[in-house]
Order: structure tokens, then C-alpha cells, then sequence
């Protein structure tokens, strides 16, 4: 990637300005704070909480890169407890009114951490999952070649993370930073604030130098920022190399220690022999800055570090700062929640030259420190971007599938078909998987539209016949293989699924994971969602229907997880046609304003597909159409006025409930089988049907009739609580089957008999309740 840097230190824009500047960012930022805690009124009593030293560390070289070097095509991922930083260059750069500056976690106001979708000035990536935000802007970098790819759009521009050190101990950025496709991010920059402490305590063994190392490993381009320009003064006089190794070799909380310590402290601490021909000659104020004058500190050293930077691999900035520099709680190990005293404020402010009585004043017209923050601005100034409408897709496609079928078959049938039906909209579907494309049934898929890479690759396999899955790696690729790591698979999903907000170039992006890591995937797919990412999640194989594979490989508890899932629709289709409707009907929900993720849980179990008895009838169709996207269909009623029962089935289980209704037939006792394909829309409607909610009521009426009321006995493949709800629909007698334990393998038989959701079962259990 070719880049240019705009903003270098001029005659007119000179390095003490920079410093003003960081001046009135870090007071700014701690006033922010201080004025959440102390000033605003807070009637409950309840902390409202913010990080000044958190925010402190990071000033400066957050004033180095925005005032600097940022460019307007660049994105920058905050860690979350600088929040304030962001806000206060923000308010400097005129992109934030005022009256936010007073609103820090106050409702309607500027949020705990940088949010994209919540807070009213310009964040590039929601950060608060500690961990996730860090990684974000590689996804988001993929995300941006993927589409430059597919018809440009995107441009260039580097991808920054602010990351905290203690960040680092999270898996998720490992994850990220050893999936190969990385290694070829060269427009990927870490900034690692190196301040050494973390919420609790003083880090005993940050390991620098081993984190370092492992970046190194792979294929990272590694700078390091240790020090400021007076400490290589320093260094470089008669006793300075002494004083070099004594620091270099001091244990971490020792330093930290010396931070606290007066001039005359250091002076007892730090002396021997060696060092003494240069303590002897330095100040008390000279030796007190010099213990805390870190490279993270020193915007020379920084703007160095950033020239440096190779655009040609992923780069990571190891910035050795110290925690609140700036401020009195400096360096103090339980600093990390702390608030300044109002006798500490007034001393910053006089330091700094702000006023206590009128924080939030700017610099003065015609300073050199306003020409910047305008330059800057300007600079930095990005067009609006208009989202591009992603092509009508079609809500059926027409074919109705017979024989024996899966779900999980039908999604890489839908998506072929769409390819053939609505081409256009298909150019947008991007798919993703974490190296089970071919056991989730995606190999046509991918055998049709091939495999994204940023460049093109020999497939040494194509002349071989006995080969099925034919791995074609080209830029104009559709499919994404991650490595084994469901992380990175649903982080780069929920990047690809902003693109329509950053870049007005919207994409329809499909992970497939086994449905048992959904709920290790969560975490980062929730927090893509809350970022503005819409996107689609299919598990697949799902519950313990997947029988052999045994208790690890058997989810229980994810269709409770889609029903509660903000920003999401969850749907389990029980037949391929379910499959085809459900799909098509997310797909029109992504890439839109107003737009919706959604989660498919599907199985592996073949189903015979006349049990779903589609109607020929055209209108007759599309009302089934409806219900299946709505939420529930009925797919039996009983030839009687009122049912003895009414079975409520979901997914893989409907075989079960259709043979359990024809045997109870048999037994005298009349069911009506409705099919539920999303139980979180069904529970939308019940809220709405209470005023708890805008959603539409029609589809109760339409699955669960008031005329037909009768006791219920709901099943599935996943934990009971997932229906019970539906009982409340008209206050009858139920009860609920499902999977409350873990599993073991074995036949299909013998673990439906095991766990209690076989057709057995929901006979008793239809007797006990129709009496």
C-alpha cells in the first residue's frame, strides 16, 4: 500500500504547539471526568466512574497521530478507557457541540466507551469488549480490500488500533494476530500503550520484550518507543549508559515505584557509584522529568516512530508511557479508576493554562494551537457517505423440494439458486467459514464463485479428478476461509457487514460455524452487531441431533441464544423450503439504515419434505410464506371444531411431533401441530400484544388461534425455556420438552429417548396435559 504523510511538523505548526495542544486535550479529557463525578448532579448515589490516568497515557500520542499524521481516509479503533481522549480532539476539531462535553455516561449522552452507533461525534470502531476493538480494524481491513475488490469504493488508507497493554492478555488478539491472511495487512497499525499497569496492580512481568518477539513471529513489523529525547541526552553523557542498564534492568514495579518518589527519593534509590558523575550534575526538576520522559510521552520520538512505519506488513508501536501521566495520580498503582481533587484540578488547570470556571474554552482565533486544530480539521474532513441500495432479492424462488433433504443441505442450495434468480444480488453474498466449508455443505457455493485472496493463486489440485471441492483463489473470490478460530470468523463478519456505512458499498456477509461454538463466537458477533454490523450467522449441525458426535459437539442452550440476541432475528427451519424463505428474508434485512442481523440454526437430520405439505396454490403459498417468516406456521390442524392438544415443535424435532399427532389420532386424542421457525419473533409479538413493543401481532392469531385454544406441549432440539413462553399465548395448561443436559453419543433413537424429546415422550406428555 502506497501512502503519503500529511501534517509533518511545519515552521508554522512547530512541536511546542503540539504540546499546547496536548495540553488542552489532556485537560479536557480529565475535565470531561471530573465533571461526570463531581459536578453534574447524581441523585442515586451511584459511581458513575471514567479513567483519567487511563486517558492521560494516551494523550500524547493520540495528539502526535490526529494532529500529525492522521489522514482523512485513515480509521482508528480507541482502546475504551481513552473514550474522553477521542472526545475532547473531537471537540477541538469542531465535530462535537459542547453539551456533550458535560454528558459522559449520561443517558443520551457521550457514551462509557467509544461507540460507532451511540455517540454523537465520529468513532471509526465501537471498542469496550476488551480484546474485540483491538482486532476490529484487521477485519476491518480485510473488509476494505474485499470490497475494493468487488467494484472498488473503498480506497485506501491505514487501519489503527490504540490498544492497552493489559489488552494484550485477551486470546482474541492472538487469535487475530496469527490467522495468516493478517501477515498481508500492511495498512494494519498496532499503537500499544505501554504503561505497565493494569486495573488492580502494577504488572509484575510485562514481557515486552516476549510480546515483541511474538509479533515479530508473525511477520509483524516491530517499532519500539522507549524513551524521550532528555533521557537520550541523558544516556549519552558521562554515566548515562549506567543509568540506561539500571533502568533497563529494574524491574517493572520498581519503576513504577519511582514515579511516585520525590527528587531527593530518587536521588537515594537510584544512587551508586556508577551513576552519581551524572546525578551529581542534573536538578531536581531535570532528574524528575527525566524518570517519567517515556518515548510515549515524546511527540518527536512518536512522529518518528510513525514515519517509520512499513506499509508493506502489518506494523504494531510499543509506546512506553506511564499511567495519568500529567497528572497527580501519575504512576500510582491503584490509579486506574481514581478521580483528581478539586484542589488536584486546579492545579492542572494552572499548569496547563485552562481555566476551572470555563473548562470547555478553545484555543483563541489566530493562535497557532487554533491554525492547527482548523488544519487538522480540514485534513481530516471526510465526505458523507450515501449507502448504495443493495439490488432487490427475491422473497421465493419458486422451487419446492421433495424427497429427504437437510436444512443445512438447503443453504448452499438457496445460495446457488440465488445466484441464478437474483445474480446481482448474489455478487454481494460473501461467505464465510473457519475451514468447515465442506462439512457445513458449501462446496458448490464455493465451487461456483470461488475463493477470496488478495491475490491470485495456482490451485495445484484443478487437474485432479478425484478432487470435489476445487479451491479457486482469486480477488473476485466470494468465500472467506479463516483459520480454526470462530473469533475471527464472526469479527471479520460483523466488519464486512458495516461496509454499506463506512464506504456506502453494501455486502451480505454469511458465516458458517458448527452451531455448538456459537456461543464461543458470541461475544464479538454481539459486539459487531452493536458496532452497526448486520450479517447473518448459521450454526450448523445443531442440538444433540448431531447424536454421535457426543456431548461436546450437542448445543443446548443456543436457540435461547438467538431469541435474545439484540439486533437479530434467529430462525430454525425444519424443512429446506423454511431454509430458501428464511434466508432470502434476512438477506433483505442487511445493508440497510434501519437493517437487522440474523441467526440460522440448522441440522443435519434428513427430513422427508412432503411432511411440510407446501401449498400449490399460489396465494396460498405466499400466506405460508408469511407465517415462516414471521415466526410460526400451523403445518397440521385436527378435522375437529377444538383440538384436545396443540404440539409446538421446532426444527429437527418435527418429524417427531407429526408422528406423535397421528398416533395420539389414534389414541382419541385430537392435536393440532403448529411449527415454529423464530421463537424471538413470536416473542416480540407476545411483548407488542402487551404494549411492550412495535412489533406486529398478526402471526399469534395466524399459528395459535384463540378458537382452537387448547393445552400444549412444546418441543425441540434445545433448552424447554425456549417456547415455554408461547403457553402465556392463551393461558393454558403445558408442558415443555427439551435438552437440559449435556449429551453423550450415541444413535439418534437412544438420544432423543435419553434426553426425553422423542415421540414417546411427547405422547405422555400430551395425555398428562389434555387429561
Amino acid at each position: 500500500m502506497t501512502s503519503t504523510t500529511p501534517g509533518r511538523i511545519r515552521e508554522n505548526d512547530t512541536v511546542d504547539v503540539l504540546r499546547e495542544v496536548a495540553d488542552r486535550v489532556l485537560w479536557l479529557s480529565t475535565a470531561i471526568i471530573d465533571h461526570a463525578n463531581r459536578v453534574r448532579p447524581n441523585p442515586t448515589g451511584l459511581k458513575v466512574g471514567g479513567h483519567q490516568a487511563s486517558s492521560a497515557s494516551m494523550v500524547s500520542i493520540m495528539t502526535a497521530l490526529w494532529f500529525a499524521r492522521l489522514r482523512e481516509q485513515d480509521r482508528v479503533s480507541v482502546k475504551p478507557h481513552a473514550s474522553p481522549v477521542l472526545h475532547a480532539i473531537n471537540y477541538l476539531l469542531g465535530d462535537l457541540d459542547e453539551k456533550y462535553l458535560t454528558s459522559l455516561r449520561e443517558f443520551g449522552g457521550l457514551q462509557s466507551y467509544p461507540s460507532r452507533s451511540k455517540d454523537p461525534d465520529q468513532v471509526d470502531y465501537s471498542t469496550g469488549s476488551v480484546g474485540i476493538g483491538a482486532t476490529a480494524p484487521l477485519w476491518g481491513a480485510l473488509a476494505r480490500r474485499y470490497v475494493e475488490s468487488h467494484g472498488g469504493g473503498a480506497g485506501t488508507g491505514r487501519q489503527y488500533s490504540l490498544v492497552g497493554d493489559a489488552e494484550l492478555d485477551e486470546g482474541a488478539c492472538w487469535e487475530a494476530i496469527l490467522d495468516p491472511t493478517v501477515a498481508e495487512l500492511g495498512e494494519v497499525v498496532w499503537i500499544v500503550d505501554l504503561n505497565r499497569q493494569s486495573l488492580d496492580r502494577v504488572v509484575p512481568n510485562i514481557g515486552a520484550t516476549r510480546l515483541q518477539g511474538m509479533f515479530a513471529a508473525a511477520g509483524w513489523q516491530v517499532l519500539t518507543v522507549k524513551y524521550g529525547r532528555l533521557l537520550q541526552e541523558l544516556f549519552a553523557r558521562p554515566g548515562g549508559e549506567a543509568l540506561r542498564r539500571r533502568i533497563d534492568e529494574m524491574p517493572n514495579p520498581e519503576y513504577q515505584r519511582l514515579l511516585r518518589c520525590t527528587p531527593a527519593q530518587l536521588r537515594e534509590r537510584l544512587g551508586s557509584p556508577e551513576l552519581a558523575p551524572l546525578l551529581d550534575t542534573l536538578d531536581d526538576e531535570t532528574l524528575h522529568a527525566a524518570i517519567r520522559n517515556l518515548g510515549g510521552h515524546d511527540l518527536p520520538a512518536l512522529l518518528d516512530a510513525f514515519d517509520a512505519i512499513d506499509d508493506s506488513r502489518p506494523t504494531v508501536v510499543f509506546a512506553y508511557t506511564v499511567k495519568g501521566f500529567g497528572l497527580a495520580s501519575e504512576g500510582h498503582p491503584q490509579n486506574h479508576s481514581s478521580l483528581l481533587t478539586a484542589e488536584q484540578i486546579g492545579e492542572l488547570a494552572g499548569r496547563v493554562g485552562a481555566a476551572p470556571d470555563h473548562p470547555w474554552q478553545k484555543f483563541p482565533d489566530g493562535s497557532a494551537a487554533a491554525r492547527l486544530c482548523a488544519e487538522t480539521a480540514h485534513r481530516l474532513q471526510r465526505e458523507t457517505v450515501a449507502p448504495q441500495q443493495v439490488p432487490t432479492i427475491p422473497v421465493d424462488i419458486g422451487r419446492t423440494p421433495t424427497g429427504r433433504a437437510t436444512t443445512q443441505a438447503a443453504l448452499g442450495r438457496a445460495l446457488l439458486d440465488l445466484t441464478r434468480e437474483a445474480p446481482e444480488a448474489a455478487e454481494l453474498v460473501v461467505t464465510l467459514c473457519p475451514d468447515v466449508s465442506s462439512s457445513t455443505n458449501l462446496g458448490g457455493w464455493v465451487n461456483k464463485v470461488g475463493v477470496w485472496s488478495p491475490q491470485e493463486r495456482v490451485d495445484w489440485f484443478a487437474d485432479d479428478p478425484e478432487t470435489i471441492l476445487h479451491w479457486r483463489e482469486r480477488p473476485t473470490g466470494q468465500h472467506l476461509e479463516l483459520g480454526i478460530a470462530e473469533v475471527n470468523l464472526v469479527s471479520a463478519l460483523g466488519e464486512l457487514g458495516t461496509t454499506w456505512s463506512r464506504w456506502g458499498r453494501p455486502l451480505l456477509p454469511i458465516g458458517v460455524l458448527y452451531d455448538p461454538f456459537v456461543e464461543r463466537a458470541l461475544e464479538p458477533w454481539s459486539f459487531g452487531i452493536y458496532g452497526g454490523g448486520q450479517s447473518i450467522l448459521v450454526g450448523t449441525p445443531s442440538g444433540v441431533t448431531l447424536a454421535p458426535e457426543g456431548g461436546a459437539h450437542q448445543s443446548v442452550t443456543t436457540p435461547s441464544v438467538g431469541l435474545e440476541q439484540p439486533g437479530c432475528v434467529t430462525y430454525e427451519p425444519a424443512f429446506a423450503i423454511d431454509v430458501e424463505w428464511t434466508l432470502l428474508a434476512s438477506l433483505a434485512r442487511l445493508g440497510r439504515p434501519d437493517g437487522t442481523s440474523a441467526y440460522l440454526r440448522l441440522s443435519t437430520r434428513p427430513v422427508d419434505q412432503k411432511l411440510a405439505a407446501v401449498p400449490d396454490d399460489p396465494a396460498a403459498r405466499e400466506r405460508r410464506r408469511r407465517q415462516v417468516v414471521a415466526g410460526a406456521y400451523p403445518i397440521r390442524t385436527a378435522p375437529v371444531a377444538r383440538p384436545d392438544v396443540t404440539l409446538v415443535t421446532m426444527g429437527a424435532m418435527v418429524t417427531e411431533a407429526l408422528t406423535a399427532a397421528d398416533r395420539l389420532d389414534a389414541l382419541g386424542k385430537h392435536a393440532d401441530v403448529v411449527c415454529v421457525t423464530s421463537p424471538g419473533l413470536l416473542f416480540r409479538a407476545v411483548r407488542a400484544r402487551a404494549g411492550q413493543d412495535t412489533a406486529d401481532t398478526w402471526i399469534l392469531e395466524s399459528a395459535l388461534p384463540a378458537d382452537r385454544r387448547a393445552p400444549m406441549v412444546t418441543v425441540l432440539d434445545g433448552h424447554p425455556h425456549t417456547l415455554a413462553f408461547l403457553a402465556t399465548v392463551h393461558r393454558v395448561r403445558a408442558a415443555h420438552l427439551g435438552v437440559t443436559q449435556f449429551g453423550q453419543s450415541g444413535d439418534l433413537d437412544s438420544v432423543y429417548h435419553h434426553h426425553g424429546i422423542d415421540t414417546d415422550s411427547i405422547i405422555r406428555a400430551a395425555l398428562d396435559v389434555a387429561g
